[in-house]
């Protein structure tokens, strides 16, 4: 008799060591986290969320084995790899399980937080997770998840590790809308597919879809430091805005033309467009169309620079020849180009003289043209007199600006 109870005392003290000495086993784990305290420090990356929820599947079907380890202990080692990886922030943090946790009749637990984010308090949580069981109702985390996060205030990210092999109770597609509808953009919804179930994967698709942001990865994905400090990276924070200080959608550090107008259309180096190539950015340009190789002035308008007459006259200065051959070479290389020959001038002098003395020039110079090769039914002439300055009156330069002949294509 007294042997056979000594015998039941040393099975119990068997099997108490043997059940401790397995929860207190983890799977070696050899992993060197990215620190990304640095870019954050230098602002290469900016916190995005206040709160994270972890959803962690503790249910019976993650103990099956997956590339020569269980889902579970896979799925251990991702929230604690993730956990290292994360760097130095101010967070709420939370961990909650599904799947029945020894002790308890809840097929849904939360077990860490919500509470002020550190990384021994996270791993503790991690680790006190002993091992799988009971079914998987993914949908009752989720539901539970819209009391966790009450108290929280800023953005919030629940991640989702699982095998996506849901087996009853709350749908949880519908949770996910119900979770999401509850908190609107402040939450986005993550997921992590430990193993390959194709079935589980599409759930997890749907879950995240629900939640209208977030993404969904394989866990496989996460091995590495570079896999996981991406994954941190995308959920935890967004790239830094350059700033873009003229407002036309091209940063700064890109922008080869600072301080364009409001409403300008700019390309892709941030320069305002310039559809004819003239050198006068669209929305200054008051002449569109000039053909290549006009010579404009800083209206975008082509102008025969160089063009002199005799004082009072419409008589053509020889040294303005050169100038002009330039102007038939451009009409030449544009067969079919209709122009009207432009004439102006300064304020000088009477209106109805102005008036005629620039009728006179525009038809000199379209003279000139038509005697050197261009047909006569491409050009008409007009005088504009004094009516369309260009510059100011009021000194030599300007009015020296004003007297010009323009050359306008016309359809």
């Amino acid at each position: 008799m007294r042997m056979k109870k000594l015998f039941k005392v040393l099975t119990v003290i068997f099997l108490s060591a043997l059940v401790t000495g397995c929860a207190q086993k983890q799977v070696e784990n050899p992993f060197t986290a990215h620190d990304l305290n640095p870019e954050v420090k230098q602002k290469v990356y900016v916190q995005k969320i206040d709160n994270f929820l972890i959803v962690f599947d503790a249910s019976t079907s993650m103990g099956d084995r997956y590339k020569g380890q269980t889902k579970f202990d896979i799925s251990k080692n991702i929230v604690s790899n993730m956990n290292t990886t994360i760097p130095d922030l101010k967070l709420q943090s939370g961990l909650r399980t599904f799947g029945p946790k020894h002790g308890t009749s809840k097929e849904t637990n939360l077990i860490y937080g919500l509470t002020e984010y550190t990384t021994a308090g996270l791993e503790n949580a991690v680790q006190s997770i002993i091992m799988p069981s009971g079914l998987s109702p993914v949908g009752e985390p989720l539901d539970a998840a819209i009391e966790d996060l009450t108290s929280t205030t800023g953005k919030i990210a629940v991640i989702i590790i699982s095998d996506g092999k849901e087996t009853h109770s709350i749908p949880a597609i519908q949770a996910a809308e119900n979770l999401k509808s509850h908190y609107g953009d402040r939450i986005c919804i993550y997921a992590i597919l430990a193993g390959d179930d194709p079935a589980g994967k599409n759930l997890l698709d749907k879950i995240v879809l629900a939640g209208e942001c977030g993404f969904v990865t394989d866990g496989d994905n996460l091995n590495s430091p570079d896999g996981m400090a991406d994954f941190v990276k995308k959920v935890f924070f967004e790239k830094k805005k350059e700033l873009d200080s003229d407002g036309d959608g091209v940063v700064d550090s890109l922008d080869k033309c600072p301080n364009t107008p409001q409403d300008v259309q700019v390309n892709n180096k941030g320069c305002p467009l310039d559809s004819d190539g003239d050198g006068v950015y669209d929305y200054e340009d008051k002449c569109p169309g000039t053909p290549v190789g006009a010579s404009v002035n800083h209206l975008g308008c082509w102008v025969i620079k160089g063009l002199m007459f005799e004082t009072n006259k419409a008589d053509i200065k020889p040294q303005s020849l050169k100038n002009l051959k330039e102007v038939l070479v451009v009409i030449s290389q544009n067969p079919g180009l209709k122009l009207e020959i432009q004439g102006h001038t300064d304020n000088v002098g009477a209106k109805e003289y102005n008036q005629k003395l620039s009728e006179q020039r525009a038809w000199a110079t379209m003279n000139y043209f038509i005697k050197n090769g261009v047909s006569s039914n491409q050009l008409t002439a007009r005088g504009y007199g004094l009516a369309k300055p260009v510059a100011s009156n009021e000194t030599p330069s300007g009015r020296a600006e004003n007297r010009r002949v323009e050359l306008h294509p016309i359809k």
